[in-house]
C-alpha cells in the first residue's frame, strides 16, 4: 500500500484528507514541517503532499530541507493561492512533482498520488537495475583482467 504524508497547519484539512483517503492509502498527517520530518524519520513515505503557506516553514522550504536526507519521496505542493513565484520556486528548489490548488478535488488527488507512486517505483527499479549493472560490470572487468593475466 502507498504511504502518503500530508502536511498542513489547518487541522480540518488534515482530518478531511485522512477521511477521504484512509481506505486507499496509508495516510500519515502532520500539522507542521517539524512533525512531518519526524514521520519521515520513522516511516517509509512514498508520496508527500504539503501545504505551501504554513506559519514557520513554507511547503517549498520543507521540501528543500528534506532533499538531502529524504530524496526518494515524490513531492506535491498544495496551496490556496495561485502564486506563480511559488510554482517556480517549488519546481526549482523543492523538486516538486505536482502543484495543486485548494480546494482540491478528491479524484485528482487520488490520481496524482497513484501517478506519483508510479514515478517512485520506477526510480527505485531504475536504481536497482543500475546497481546490478555496475556490479556485473565490475565482475566482467575482473574476468577480463584475469584473462589478460593468463
Amino acid at each position: 500500500m502507498i504511504n502518503v504524508l500530508y502536511i498542513d497547519d489547518e487541522p480540518h484539512n488534515l482530518t478531511s484528507f485522512h477521511a477521504s483517503f484512509r481506505r486507499e492509502f496509508n495516510v500519515f498527517t502532520a500539522e507542521s514541517a517539524e512533525e512531518g520530518r519526524k514521520i519521515l524519520e520513522q516511516k517509509p513515505i512514498h508520496v508527500i503532499l504539503s501545504d505551501q503557506r504554513m506559519p514557520k516553514t513554507t511547503g517549498i522550504e520543507f521540501f528543500e530541507s528534506i532533499l538531502e536526507s529524504f530524496p526518494e519521496p515524490i513531492r506535491i505542493l498544495i496551496t490556496g493561492y495561485t502564486d506563480i513565484n511559488a510554482v517556480i520556486d517549488s519546481i526549482n528548489r523543492g523538486q516538486v512533482y505536482k502543484y495543486l490548488t485548494k480546494p482540491w478535488n478528491e479524484d485528482d488527488i487520488k490520481n496524482f498520488i497513484i501517478k506519483a507512486y508510479e514515478v517512485y517505483k520506477l526510480r527505485k527499479e531504475n536504481e536497482e537495475l543500475t546497481n546490478k549493472l555496475m556490479d556485473l560490470n565490475k565482475k566482467l572487468e575482473f574476468l577480463a583482467r584475469q584473462n589478460l593475466l593468463s
